[in-house]
C-alpha cells in the first residue's frame, strides 16, 4: 500500500461526517492502545487564549442538529436519521436510543431548518445550536 501524505490524509479526513469520524477516532485508539483525550486540554487552553477575540462574536453560520427524543414513532425517527446521515441501520438506531445526540454537525442554516423540520414531522424532538 502506498503510503499516504499528511494532506492526503486530511483531504481524507475532510470527507467524512463527523460520525464516521468519530468511529475511526475510536478504531484508531483501540489498535495503538491510545487515547486522543490528551489533546483536549490544549484545545481548551487555546480557546481560552483567544477570549478577547470572541468577545466581538460574530453572525453564526454552522449549527448543529440535535435529537433530543425520538417520540413514539421511534422507527420512523431512524429512518429519517439514516436519510439525512448516511448511516447503516445499526448507527441510526444506536444514534436515535442515546439522545440526546447529534444528527449534524456544523451544517448551514438551511440545512439545520430542513433537518429539525423533517426530524420532527417523523415525530422526534429536535434542537438546532
Amino acid at each position: 500500500m502506498a503510503k499516504l501524505t499528511q494532506d492526503e490524509l486530511l483531504a481524507q479526513f475532510e470527507e467524512m461526517t463527523l460520525i464516521e469520524l468519530s468511529e475511526f477516532v475510536k478504531a484508531f485508539e483501540e489498535k495503538f492502545d491510545v487515547t486522543a483525550a490528551a489533546a483536549a486540554p490544549v484545545v481548551v487552553a487555546g480557546g481560552a487564549a483567544g477570549g478577547a477575540a470572541a468577545e466581538a462574536e460574530p453572525e453564526k453560520d454552522e449549527f448543529d442538529v440535535v435529537l433530543t427524543g425520538a417520540g413514539d414513532k421511534k422507527i420512523q425517527v431512524i429512518k429519517v436519521v439514516r436519510e439525512l446521515t448516511s448511516l447503516g441501520l445499526k448507527e441510526a438506531k444506536d444514534l436515535v436510543d442515546g439522545a440526546p445526540k447529534p444528527v449534524l454537525e456544523k451544517v448551514n442554516k438551511e440545512q439545520a431548518d430542513k433537518a429539525k423540520e423533517a426530524l420532527e414531522g417523523a415525530g422526534a424532538s429536535v434542537e438546532v445550536k
